[in-house]
């Protein structure tokens, strides 16, 4: 079950037993109970609704920016302000940028959150040959670097630094032949791909992303969890998404 379905009706059912006023002891004692508990479930779920989420990160899809066991924030407000469990925006905010690292509601089944980069907007043309992004025309350039990351997950693949305008960032190539395509990007829609690309289930294979599924912006790891990992807690944790 949803979390935040979990945390609403809490919140419901303590801010309602909080006020009512029932003469018997266990009543009593569960409206008490209620009392202290509500102002804090209500806190956060305003902060998990309107500001800032946490998620966990349970694939490879976006290596090497993001690991199996980062815990990342996401700022939940920056693409608009929605009603909680709903897809309803109430208040506009900024459009997502070519760059932004976005969690979204997967266009195939709401009830699942996947995390991507979005590389194109709507309208754009977007043409991907030999493992280079194109979007109307204009190359997203890549820089092959030497890397410090787990040999294991790269195995004989290039980590590159990609660039499109004034953004940068990490991505990952195999030595596997390349899927390339052509596309235009619907309006209200955004083109998604993982920095893993090829390992990635994303707008290749399934389309675009709809701007009213947008969650928001990840922005930070505060988190690193798995006892398995090439990686310590001291390597992810504190880092800027970029």
């Amino acid at each position: 079950m949803d979390f935040t379905f979990i945390l609403v009706l809490l919140t419901i059912f303590t801010g309602l037993f909080s006020i009512i006023k029932i003469n018997k002891p266990i009543l009593i004692q569960i409206s008490e109970f209620s009392s202290s508990i509500f102002p804090i479930l209500f806190v956060v779920l305003l902060i998990r609704s309107f500001f800032i989420e946490p998620y966990k990160i349970p694939s490879g899809s976006m290596i090497p920016t993001l690991m199996i066991g980062d815990f990342i924030l996401v700022d939940k407000n920056i693409y608009g302000y929605k009603i909680p469990l709903t897809n309803i925006t109430i208040i506009d905010n900024e459009e997502p940028k070519r760059g932004d690292v976005v969690v979204f509601k997967y266009p195939e089944n709401k009830k699942i959150n996947y995390i991507k980069r979005v590389v194109a907007l709507p309208g754009d043309q977007i043409i991907y040959k030999d493992k280079t992004i194109f979007v109307n025309g204009i190359e997203y350039t890549r820089t092959d670097i030497r890397h410090n990351f787990d040999p294991i997950e790269i195995a004989d693949g290039t980590v590159s630094l990609e660039r499109i305008g004034n953004k940068e960032y990490l991505v990952l190539n195999q030595k596997d032949s390349s899927f390339n395509f052509r596309y235009t990007v619907p309006m209200d829609t955004y083109f998604v791909m993982g920095d893993n690309r090829d390992n990635s289930n994303d707008s290749r294979f399934w389309g675009p992303v709809p701007k009213e599924n947008l969650v928001g912006k990840a922005f930070y790891i505060w988190m690193f969890w798995n006892f398995d990992s090439f990686y310590s807690f001291s390597d992810r944790v504190g880092t800027h998404i970029e």
